[in-house]
């Protein structure tokens, strides 16, 4: 029987939110799940329970600005890589580590948060026993396929002026994201840019961390998914070259539904089912 329960978390610098935590009677490990852009939360728990049926310990972490943050991005409100890495992550694990002390710990996430998952582990790794990676991948341009790559450029130069402009992105309108902070879509702007992960104002070299990362690796990908390619994946495994991981790429038949970048959570089980028994 898996119980739930919401755990307050106050980051360093004040910010509050809650890990929605799905726990087995008998937790084999522990898992911090990180969302995709602008998703909250609440929407992995069909995930979570998959997982948790397999003896995983589950906490969903919930990104500033969306869900149960107590932050939303505005004019006045702003953040980026720097004030997730620096204060929201380190926040989480903690609290993750104390509820499921002495499991062994893994760090896993969706899109956006399977990169940040990477860069947070190169930071603070200490005893990782295992990265998951679902639908992720770096957005660097040039690890798509043509003739998308050509048009990403341009996006990724008009996508912080607008949010600039706006004071937040208003994803909603555009169709990606949420109402994201400017430095946060800047931040990832650059990453498409320049395949180089950096955070402003953030003097670790996250690169280098990533480089340091020897956890094992699982990485799913959707043969349907244009926002996160193999090629992409396969980009972002490249930045983690003392890691052994193994990537399985899932096609409709597969999965049960439709192999794209959202359509997984709706159908997780077969995720579940690939991650937990990745050697």
């Amino acid at each position: 029987m898996n119980t739930c329960a919401r755990l307050p978390i106050t980051s360093a610098d004040g910010h509050q939110f809650e890990l929605l935590a799905h726990l087995p009677a008998q937790a084999t490990a522990s898992l911090l799940w990180l969302p995709a852009l602008g998703v909250a939360a609440r929407h992995y728990q069909p995930f979570a329970d998959a997982l948790a049926a397999k003896g995983i310990a589950v906490f969903l972490h919930e990104w500033r600005g969306n869900g149960s943050s107590r932050l939303r991005a505005d004019r006045h409100h702003d953040w980026g890589y720097r004030e997730l890495l620096q204060f929201d992550l380190p926040a989480a694990e903690a609290a993750v580590r104390a509820a499921a002390p002495g499991l062994p710990f893994r760090l896993g996430g969706h899109s956006l948060g399977g990169q940040l998952a990477c860069c947070h582990a190169g930071l603070h790794g200490g005893t990782l026993e295992a990265l998951w990676l679902v639908a992720s991948g770096t957005p660097w341009w040039r690890s798509f396929p043509a003739p998308r790559r050509y048009l990403l450029p341009a996006a990724y130069r008009f996508l912080p002026w607008l949010a600039r402009r706006r004071g937040a992105l208003p994803g909603r309108h555009l169709g990606f994201g949420g109402t994201e902070a400017r430095g946060l879509i800047d931040d990832w702007s650059r990453v498409g840019l320049s395949n180089r992960y950096a955070a402003r104002n953030l003097a670790d070299d996250l690169e280098a961390g990533m480089r340091g990362i020897n956890a094992s690796i699982s990485a799913i990908v959707f043969d349907q998914d244009w926002l996160a390619p193999a090629s992409s994946m396969r980009q972002l495994l490249a930045k983690m070259p003392a890691a052994r991981y193994q990537l399985h790429e899932m096609s409709s038949r597969e999965l049960g539904t439709s192999a794209d970048h959202f359509h997984w959570m709706k159908a997780p089980h077969n995720v579940a089912s690939v991650l937990t028994t990745a050697r």
